[in-house]
């Protein structure tokens, strides 16, 4: 007999199958048990427009569904968008018992726990739920704060540098970095790049390599609106958008304002960004407070001189510096992956 914890974990599993492919929707798995403990159905949510993880689960369950126990990763929808309440589907299949693991935040479709226990379901809530807040951390986050979570992307020298004395940065890390950078991109709904970067390096910030999904939207942080007509990230590749500040608004740099954009892409349905942009921009972000990840791809080089991958972020003393949790330390070819959290600060 299959336990409550064993099933979320399966549950937990599931969902991971859909990150990247979700956008704007979460992550969620489903594992349906009879009465006896065994798995009779199973799925996840692939993708925004499709089955949900309940429904593909009840597919598969059939009759077997009747006086199931439906083990869920996220509190079943209670709203039809482009597909039906899924709290109501487990009602019409019989479910007798659902499991979840965390509640639904959304105004729009929050709400099945009540539907379920209305309708005489018993439901069990907060089943392994910081382990499945961690597989959806990104949609929770976004939906929370009302702005996309943000991950920083940089590549560095061991002595942090992002280019040479002489502006010259390619390539800085290995072919097998580079790679897994556009594995990294193509989890996200967008990337976000400054117009300096898009002026030096004309990049064309797209998914490359082995990738058959909807590519993100390209954001150029453009106050001024000088990027060229001729310039890669207008090409038809991809959607884009150049924020400038007269589209966006103006912070009291009179630059772009970067909470405001934030505020924007959240509203376009953006619930993860990748930031790429240059060390300014970079910093910028950081003083905001609109970072919640770092990931940095560290190269065995030294050079000494030239740009830091890091400019000015709002701290000028070490009781502001910014600190991190380290969550994970890969090696990719001869460089480092770290990966960290901005931890929060202690009120």
């Amino acid at each position: 007999m299959i336990s409550d914890s064993v099933a979320m974990r399966r549950a937990i599993a599931l969902a991971a199958r859909g990150l990247g492919t979700t956008h704007p929707n979460p992550v969620v798995g489903c594992v349906l048990l009879d009465p006896a403990g065994s798995i009779v159905g199973e799925g996840f949510h692939a993708r925004a427009g499709g089955p949900h993880a309940e429904i593909v689960a009840l597919a598969g369950a059939g009759e077997r569904a009747r006086g199931a126990t439906a083990v869920v990763t996220l509190e079943p929808c209670n709203h039809t968008g482009r597909t039906g309440p899924c709290a109501h589907a487990l009602v019409e299949a019989g479910v007798r018992r659902v499991v979840i693991a965390v509640d639904d935040p959304t105004r729009l479709a929050g709400g099945g726990t009540a539907t379920l226990r209305a309708a005489g379901v018993e439901v069990v809530t907060g089943v392994l739920r910081d382990e499945a807040e961690q597989g959806n951390v990104v949609w929770l986050t976004a939906v929370r704060r009302g702005r996309p979570y943000l991950t920083w992307k940089f590549a560095a020298t061991l002595d942090g540098r992002s280019a040479a004395a002489d502006g010259t940065s390619k390539w800085i890390t290995s072919a097998e970095a580079r790679a897994d950078v556009h594995r990294l991109r193509g989890t996200v709904d967008a990337i976000i790049a400054g117009v300096g970067t898009v002026l030096a390096d004309d990049a064309q910030l797209t998914v490359r390599g082995d990738f058959d999904g909807e590519q993100p939207l390209r954001v150029v942080v453009d106050s001024s609106g000088r990027t060229p007509e001729t310039a890669k990230v207008r090409d038809e590749s991809a959607p884009t958008w150049i924020a400038t500040a007269a589209a966006v608004g103006r912070g009291p740099d009179g630059r772009t304002d970067l909470n405001a954009l934030m505020t924007a892409l959240f509203d376009r349905g953006v619930r993860s960004a990748l930031l790429e942009g240059g060390p300014t921009l970079a910093g910028a972000f950081l003083a905001a407070g609109l970072v919640d990840r770092v990931t940095g791809y560290v190269a065995p080089k030294l050079l000494g001189a030239g740009a830091n991958a890091l400019a000015a972020a709002g701290v000028t003393t070490i009781g502001e510096v910014i600190d991190l949790d380290l969550t994970d330390v890969t090696r990719i070819g001869p460089d480092l992956r770290l990966t960290a959290t901005l931890r929060q600060k202690e009120s």
